[in-house]
């Protein structure tokens, strides 16, 4: 991930919850903000519904439930598919992720020279969009609100309606708990 970008991914969370009219302590919901700014998503479960069933719904629905959702493009737009046989949780965490990538505007990858600089250009979009769904779903502040509260993983998990590994990693990768023991440790010092 490029130097700043943490930064520019907290900022611009912040941002788009402000246009949902959500301060960083409220929960998200992922299908508002893609609604917002005009991405359908279709559940695979809906499309079978419809009479779409295909051998690919068929697989990701079944056979493959490790498919979470896509991006995909339509003409000139965009479409979300996401896989509706996963927990409500992970379909949270794989909106918002695709949503991190129409946010950040990243572009369909294809045509790179060779397959390392392809897979290179895929691991920093994916690592963006995985650090950018995170703060939308839990923002750095509300982490850090949170374990200066003292808060456990299934407490934050409970209050964002993601999945307990997920809270983990955003209380970690925030940093936010080590924050909160540091800032508790100078009181301490300073108290003493």
């Amino acid at each position: 991930m490029r130097r700043g970008f943490a930064t520019e991914a907290r900022n611009l969370a912040l941002e788009v919850r402000g246009e949902m009219g959500l301060t960083p302590y409220m929960t998200l919901d992922p299908w508002a903000l893609a609604q917002l700014y005009g991405i359908p998503v279709y559940p695979l479960d809906e499309m079978v519904a419809w009479g779409c069933r295909t051998v690919t719904a068929d697989y990701f629905t079944q056979a493959r439930p490790a498919f979470s959702a896509a991006l995909v493009p339509v003409g000139s737009g965009r479409v979300i598919v996401e896989n509706s046989a996963q927990t409500q949780t992970r379909r949270r965490a794989s909106i918002s992720h695709e949503m991190a990538h129409v946010l950040l505007e990243h572009p369909f990858l294809s045509g790179f020279a060779s397959l390392d600089s392809c897979q290179a250009a895929v691991r920093e979009v994916e690592q963006e969009a995985d650090c950018l769904g995170g703060e939308l779903l839990i923002p750095s502040r509300a982490a850090l609100a949170a374990a200066r509260d003292g808060a456990t993983d299934e407490q934050v998990a409970r209050r964002y309606r993601v999945s307990v590994q997920f809270a983990r990693m955003r209380m970690n990768r925030s940093g936010a708990r080590k924050r909160a023991a540091n800032e508790r440790d100078r009181r301490l010092r300073i108290g003493a």
